[in-house]
C-alpha cells in the first residue's frame, strides 16, 4: 500500500457540502496547518495558548461565524462553525475548544436568548477581539449541573453574586461569561438564572489554571465571585430560566465536542497512515503488512461513521429540527472513537508512539477529555436511553 494509496483512501465528507463551505473549509485547514501546527508543541509544553493565534482567528472571522453581518460576524451556519471546530481539532484539540465554545455557546446563547441591547453591546466586540467562557460547573455539581450553590441577590437595580465555579474552559482569556446562578435555592432548578458577566466586573477574579493530562494549552480555570456586581440589565433571557438556557445550549455545545473529536481522530489517523508508509521492518514499509493495514482501514471507517453522525446532526439543527437525541449520539461515539483511533495510532508507532518526540502521544492525551466535557458518555447514554425508550 502505497502513501499516495493511504491519502485516497484517507475519511473524505460523503455529506454533500456546498461550493462555499468547501472553500469554508479548506480556508481554515490551510490555516490550521501553516499558523497553528508550528506552534502546537511549545503550546502543549508550555501550557499556554498563543494569543497572537487568538488575534488571528478573530481576523479570520472564526469567533462570530453565525452571528449576523450587522453585528460584525459572519453571519454564516452552525454547520460552519462545526467544519472549523473539525478542521482546527485535527491539528491541535485545544484550539478546536476555543472555537468550539465560543461559536456554539456563547455566542449561541447569546444568539438565542440576548436581547437587543445584549446583542448590540456584545456580539461585535465577540467578533472583533473577544473570547467568551461558559461557567456551569462547580465543586458539587458536575452531572448534576443544577445543583448549584453559586448565589445570585436581587439589589434593586443590580445582583450580588457570590460562589465558585469549576472546570471553566477558555477562563484565562475570556472577557465575557456566560455564568449560571441560583436567585432561589429553595426553588430548585427554576431558580437557576443566567447572566452575562464580563472580566472586569467587581468582585470577578479568575483562580487557578488546572494542570491537565490533555488540550493543556486550552485554560481550564476557577472562577471566584465575591460580591461581584452585575446589572440587572445583564441577566440573560428570563429571571428563573437559566435552567432552559442551560440545557438548549449543551445540547448545540455537544455537537461542537463531536466535531472536535472528529477532527482529533483525523490528524491521529493521518499522521499513523504517513508513518506506517514510512517506517521499515523486516525490509518493508509497516503499511505493506495486512495487520497494519486492517488498523488503518479500521479507524478510517469509524471515521467516516463519526464524520456522518456530526455533520448530520450540525443539518439538523440548522434545518430546526429535534436534534437532542443525535446531539448525545454524535458526542458519545465521537468520543469512543477519538479515544480509540488516537490509541491505535500511538501503537502503530510502537515505542516511538510513548515519547513527546511524535504527536501520537499528544492526540492520545487530547482524546479523553471528549467523554467527560460537556455531558459524560454515562449522562448522554442516559439522555439516549430515555429518547429511544419514549421517555422525556
Amino acid at each position: 500500500m502505497s502513501e499516495a494509496t493511504l491519502k485516497s483512501a484517507g475519511p473524505m465528507p460523503l455529506v454533500a457540502l456546498t461550493e462555499d463551505e468547501v472553500l469554508f473549509r479548506d480556508n481554515v485547514r490551510q490555516f490550521a496547518d501553516e499558523a497553528l501546527r508550528p506552534l502546537v508543541k511549545e503550546m502543549d509544553e508550555k501550557g499556554v495558548f498563543e494569543h497572537s493565534l487568538i488575534e488571528q482567528f478573530h481576523q479570520l472571522g472564526l469567533m462570530g461565524i453565525e452571528v449576523p453581518e450587522e453585528y460584525g460576524g459572519g453571519g454564516g451556519t452552525f454547520f460552519e462553525a462545526i467544519i472549523a471546530v473539525e478542521e482546527m481539532s485535527r491539528v491541535d484539540a485545544s484550539a478546536g475548544v476555543i472555537v468550539d465554545v465560543q461559536n456554539t455557546l456563547v455566542n449561541n446563547a447569546l444568539l438565542r436568548w440576548g436581547n437587543a441591547d445584549q446583542k448590540k453591546r456584545y456580539l461585535p466586540k465577540m467578533c472583533a477581539e473577544w473570547v467568551g467562557a461558559y461557567a456551569l460547573s462547580e465543586a458539587g455539581s458536575g452531572s448534576d449541573a443544577f445543583a448549584l450553590t453559586t448565589r445570585a441577590e436581587d439589589k434593586g437595580d443590580h445582583y450580588v453574586i457570590n460562589g465558585r465555579k469549576l472546570w471553566i474552559t477558555n477562563a484565562k482569556e475570556a472577557g465575557l461569561f456566560v455564568l449560571l446562578a441560583t436567585v432561589d435555592p429553595s426553588a430548585g432548578y427554576k431558580g437557576i438564572t443566567a447572566f452575562l458577566v464580563e472580566k472586569s466586573f467587581e468582585g470577578f477574579t479568575v483562580g487557578k489554571k488546572e494542570d491537565k493530562l490533555g488540550i493543556r494549552a486550552s485554560s481550564t480555570c476557577e472562577l471566584i465571585l465575591e460580591d461581584c456586581k452585575v446589572p440587572k440589565e445583564n441577566v440573560l433571557g428570563e429571571v428563573g430560566k437559566g435552567y432552559k438556557i442551560a440545557i438548549e445550549t449543551l445540547n448545540e455545545g455537544r455537537i461542537g465536542i463531536g466535531a472536535q473529536m472528529l477532527g482529533l481522530a483525523r490528524g491521529a489517523w493521518e499522521h499513523a497512515a504517513k508513518y506506517a508508509t514510512e517506517r521499515k521492518q523486516f525490509g518493508q514499509a509497516l503499511s505493506s503488512f495486512q495487520g497494519i493495514q486492517f488498523q488503518i482501514a479500521q479507524m478510517a471507517t469509524e471515521i467516516e461513521a463519526v464524520r456522518m453522525m456530526v455533520y448530520n446532526a450540525a443539518r439538523m439543527k440548522d434545518a430546526g429540527m429535534n436534534f437532542v437525541k443525535e446531539a448525545a449520539m454524535t458526542k458519545l461515539f465521537a468520543s469512543q472513537v477519538a479515544e480509540r483511533v488516537a490509541s491505535l495510532s500511538l501503537e502503530v508507532y510502537g515505542g516511538y508512539g510513548f515519547t513527546k518526540d511524535y504527536p501520537a502521544e499528544k492526540y492520545f492525551r487530547d482524546s479523553k477529555i471528549g467523554k467527560i466535557y460537556e455531558g459524560t458518555s454515562n449522562m448522554q447514554l442516559m439522555t439516549i436511553a430515555k429518547m429511544v425508550m419514549g421517555g422525556k
